[in-house]
């Protein structure tokens, strides 16, 4: 059934807007202020104080710059977090660039491993064709920070600093993407021939030879020793010599990666409560720790956070930052901007809508460091963000709530904090979900 815009529509549509009373206020204030300043709802900041029963102290922020590492610092911030508090040593960062190195190098192997599991699919497959749309890029789960950690260790930011492009990633991401289409041609082609396992297992052992010489060049070459060199905050000096990545690990921060599980709150029809899930071809180690989710409904989910800061530990989350959010100022409010108010027009869709419809999913990774608690139930949350110190409170935004149960997608827990049915629902088999599933999505 077509709907064309005659003549005799348009009109009608032109008179509608003549027959608004404050369509010409409003018109000349949003051509020349935007969208955004022009439904800006001052009210929000007010009751976005940034005043927290439960302030946990986790010093300066760090700033992902122009990069997509935001599941990494927030993550390696959790681990900072617990280092500072042990070592007294509040301004100290973990390498991202090293973590970052790795990603790539074990990204682009996974890819290959994709490519050739879809070998015998046509290009224009939605599988193959999800696959060439972006081979690798700079957003991750914590599942796969998890499976770099425990192959590859971390190391101080002082035994990798940041270089050029760790901090700006558009070249290396434009380069290496270049180089992985080319090499599935030459994968696809390999198959198609019937090529030897020999063959292909040599081809791509080539292929990861020229990656990890291209991400040398890029990032430097991770160290394999180092030694830890600081002054604490007592202006003691410590000096730990020849440790290893892992050996690092172990000894200063020394978490059981696997204690840590993905809670995330999916409300669609797809996902019953209670049950974990997989998304099919993500990850980024080829042998390593599978990206898990366990979806539980939203006050289950708040009350995991709660208990895990009210035991003096940070969270791990996962949200859609871009919506409703004023950035400068780092409110997260459902109110920051009257968008419906401005446009008679009704926006509203429920958090599921939201999902099976495309209009959200999770874009960025940050830190739950704070709640306030009223009666025992959350009103606000404090986030520690990674986009430096210039934006927020000193790098720290307020999230109201009712942001969270709207925009909030997954949080990473111990699993001590679970009650005993979630523990168990835990343990189950996951069932795996189409790589495009908005649970996949990256931070």
């Amino acid at each position: 059934m077509s709907f064309e815009i005659n003549q005799e529509k348009l009109a009608q549509y032109q008179q509608d807007f003549a027959n608004t009373p404050q369509a010409k206020v409003l018109e000349r204030a949003v051509t020349k202020n935007g969208i955004l300043a022009s439904s800006y709802d001052w009210h929000s900041a007010v009751e976005s104080a940034p005043i927290f029963s439960i302030d946990l102290d986790t010093g300066d922020v760090a700033n992902q710059k122009q990069s997509g590492r935001c599941w990494m610092f927030a993550a390696l911030n959790t681990m900072r977090h617990d280092m500072a508090s042990k070592l007294g040593l509040k301004k100290f960062e973990l390498s991202q660039a090293y973590t970052f190195f790795w990603d790539k190098f074990e990204k682009a192997n996974y890819f290959y491993e994709n490519v050739l599991n879809t070998a015998d699919q046509a290009t224009d497959s939605r599988e193959v064709a999800f696959l060439m749309a972006t081979p690798q890029q700079d957003g991750g789960q914590w599942d796969m920070l998890c499976a770099l950690i425990e192959k590859y260790g971390i190391v101080p930011q002082s035994a990798m600093p940041e270089t050029y492009s760790s901090s700006k990633s558009n070249e290396i991401n434009t380069v290496l993407n270049k180089k992985l289409r080319k090499d599935a041609v030459t994968l696809r082609q390999l198959v198609a021939n019937n090529s030897s396992k020999k063959e292909i297992d040599d081809t791509r052992n080539q292929m990861m030879t020229d990656n990890y010489r291209m991400l040398a060049y890029t990032f430097g070459e991770p160290p394999v020793k180092f030694d830890f060199e600081y002054r604490d905050d007592n202006k003691q000096y410590h000096l730990d010599q020849d440790l290893t990545p892992k050996s690092f690990f172990e000894k200063y921060v020394g978490w059981n990666l696997d204690d840590y599980v993905s809670i995330i709150n999916s409300p669609t029809d797809d996902k019953p409560y209670n049950k974990t899930y997989t998304v099919d071809m993500l990850g980024n180690v080829v042998g390593g720790r599978a990206v898990k989710h366990l979806n539980v409904e939203i006050e289950q989910f708040k009350q995991l956070a709660i208990a895990q800061l009210k035991a003096g530990e940070s969270v791990w989350f996962g949200c859609d930052v871009g919506q409703s959010s004023e950035r400068q100022q780092g409110i997260m409010d459902l109110n920051v901007y009257g968008k419906s108010e401005l446009f008679d027009t009704d926006f509203s869709m429920s958090k599921a809508e939201r999902l099976d419809y495309g209009e959200s999913l999770m874009t960025h990774a940050m830190v739950l460091t704070g709640v306030d608690l009223v009666n025992d139930q959350p009103t606000k949350w404090k986030v520690e963000n990674s986009w430096g110190p210039k934006v927020g409170t000193k790098g720290y935004f307020v999230m109201t709530d009712a942001w969270l149960d709207e925009y909030c997608y997954q949080i990473v827990v111990n699993k001590k904090f679970l009650p005993e049915n979630l523990l168990k629902a835990q343990t189950e088999a996951p069932t795996t979900l189409k790589p495009w599933d908005p649970m996949g999505a990256l931070a």
